[in-house]
């Protein structure tokens, strides 16, 4: 199992990123999708997630109206798209596959597969 986050960079206020999440070695609905970030000095937290057999999406209230969450089944990725950038998105941002209940989906501890983290930098 295998997953590949890119597309980070450096952006200023108010500009838009899309990140990418490449998937392989599993099984395409066996597993939800989640964008965790770590900024420096701060706990890893949840950004976005989808679950992939039902779609549901979930949204941190920081990003709502912000990101958005998607898949592309035929290339087996799932991407964020990042609009309305603001110095505090700025961090280490991680793809990561797992099967969490409900309750925890936006928590990081029940994903066991994750990307190796993209660097987001929003700076004017």
């Amino acid at each position: 199992v295998q997953l590949q986050a890119s597309g980070g960079g450096l952006v200023q206020p108010g500009g838009s990123l899309r990140l990418s999440c490449a998937r392989s070695g599993f099984v395409y609905d066996d597993y939800d999708i989640g964008w965790f970030r770590q900024a420096p000095g701060k706990q890893r937290e949840g950004v976005a997630c989808i679950r992939v057999r039902s779609g549901e999406l979930y949204y941190a209230n920081s990003v709502k109206g912000r990101f958005t969450i998607s898949r592309d089944s035929a290339e087996n990725t799932v991407s964020l798209q990042m609009d309305s950038l603001r110095p505090e998105d700025t961090a280490v941002y991680y793809c990561a596959a797992g099967r969490p209940i409900i309750g925890a989906i936006m928590t990081p501890n029940p994903y066991g597969y994750w990307g190796q983290g993209t660097l987001v930098t929003v700076s004017s």
